[in-house]
């Protein structure tokens, strides 16, 4: 674990320089500034809601258009199966046996000492701007945005509170914003829309520079509020191009929300060619887990899962594979596909070396730069996800062996994910070499946390207790 002052110290003397960094890696020059970086992270989005990962019925022509001009990655995972410790992997490089918030439980922040890749980047002179969702820590904690690297922050501190399409209020920096035009059950500012702008607007201000930009939409996450009043949850301003499909309205809502995502995605793309910073500027598009059934939508209306098993909350691929796509122009071969297994985990080693800046140690993730190059690159020993909520879970994948333990003190479930994707067939009688193997990574894998302890599912009346964050 890092220490807040081990991330900054070797700030004034550590830096990767661009020729350094090639004599070192003898994989690629640094251009004379380090590249742009942009994370478009969408929420709640499945393996299978993008017509380049096979969807039929929802348009993505724009995201269809990213994957072909860049790397389409088909073994990519989430850092977890839901919202918070999802992003907390993503920001901190570490899976969830490691990092900070590990749950959706508001109370816990990143802590001052938990660095960022967005504190990485800055070292790098990188101006860092984070548009959308956090979840890391809501107002008087230390872990506000600001206090985490991001200069410019406009979005929701609190995951709950991004439920709203049309909130009163979200953050700017360190003060609240209000949203006049949706004051008074006014419905005249569509949040996504006004990420989509400020997003645009941070990359047009900042242009002549390095920049880091985090954009986490919340599309297409239900407003779960709204959809146990009225049954449709899936907020949009309207249902175009889908109005006259015979869907249940939530589901052409919910194919709406993904096109609207898709389209204020290409006119990202659309701008960074008009400022002629297409070629020095590395986009990584995915989403924090997989595809829900809520609000009114079910992931199997448009295959969601891509076919893969299980959805948002769940330890199977449906809950954890993501769709990934990386594009780099001139760097990235156009239109490779890889099946190098990696997670969000690896998103801060790699942002590092693309930036030129070293890796703190005692991280999880690894730099995927040489598979992004078209190079050969060491796999993981293993993959480990730990789960918190209606009790814990825990999965592991080593090779093409994947583990599942639903709850503390079940057996171990086992998949051959090269001969069995839908996770069908539980081999874990047949192996109990394997077996063992991964009963170790499941035991080391993971740093005791006490507000994270592995328990046992909680009930409430006889029912397990049911999240929707």
């Amino acid at each position: 674990m890092h220490t807040f002052s081990k991330w900054f110290a070797f700030a004034a003397g550590m830096f990767l320089t661009a020729s350094f960094s090639a004599r070192a890696a003898g994989r690629f020059e640094l251009p004379p500034r380090p590249p742009n970086i942009i994370f478009i992270l969408a929420d709640d989005l499945g393996y299978g809601d993008l017509g380049c990962y096979g969807q039929k019925k929802i348009q993505t022509p724009n995201l269809d258009r990213l994957a072909a001009e860049g790397m389409r990655f088909t073994q990519c995972y989430a850092g977890s199966t839901v919202c918070a410790p999802s992003r907390s992997v993503l920001m901190t490089g570490q899976h969830t046996g490691h990092t900070r918030v590990r749950g959706n439980d508001p109370v816990v922040p990143l802590r001052a000492e938990d660095g960022t890749v967005a504190q990485l980047l800055k070292q790098r002179g990188y101006r860092t701007g984070l548009i959308g969702k956090w979840g890391l820590g809501d107002e008087n904690t230390d872990g506000t945005p600001g206090k985490k690297g991001f200069d410019e922050f406009v979005g929701f501190l609190n995951q709950t509170h991004a439920h709203q399409y049309y909130p009163t209020n979200i953050w700017r920096n360190d003060s609240v914003w209000l949203l006049d035009g949706n004051t008074n059950g006014l419905k005249g500012e569509y949040v996504h829309d006004l990420f989509a702008r400020a997003g645009n607007n941070f990359v047009r201000v900042n242009k002549n520079f390095p920049f880091f930009l985090y954009l986490a939409y919340t599309i297409p996450h239900a407003n779960n509020e709204l959809g146990k009043k009225s049954g449709n949850g899936m907020e949009v301003p309207d249902d175009a191009p889908y109005s006259k499909e015979t869907w249940p309205q939530p589901e052409k809502n919910k194919a709406a929300m993904i096109t609207r995502l898709d389209a204020d995605v290409g006119r990202m793309l659309d701008q960074l060619k008009a400022l002629k910073i297409e070629t020095n500027t590395v986009i990584f598009f995915s989403s924090d887990n997989g595809p829900h059934s809520e609000g009114g939508s079910v992931a199997k209306f448009f295959n969601s899962s891509g076919g893969l098993r299980g959805i948002k909350r769940d330890m199977y691929e449906g809950g954890l594979r993501v769709p990934m796509i990386v594009r780099w122009s001139g760097r990235i071969k156009p239109g490779a596909v890889s099946d190098f297994p990696w997670a969000f985990w690896d998103f801060l080693p790699t942002a590092a070396e693309i930036a030129g800046v070293k890796t703190p140690a005692g991280l999880d993730g690894q730099s995927v730069l040489p598979v992004l190059l078209g190079q050969e690159a060491k796999p993981h020993e293993y993959f480990y996800w730990e789960f918190h909520e209606r009790g814990s879970k825990q999965a592991a994948r080593m090779g093409d062996w994947k583990a599942v333990r639903i709850a503390p003190g079940k057996p171990l479930e086992l998949y051959n994910l090269k001969t069995d994707l839908a996770e069908k067939h539980d081999l874990a009688t047949k192996h109990p070499d394997v077996i063992a193997k991964m009963e170790t990574i499941i035991k080391t894998a993971r740093t005791e946390a006490k507000e994270w302890p592995l328990s046992a599912p909680t009930t409430k009346a006889g029912k397990i207790v049911e999240e929707t964050n």
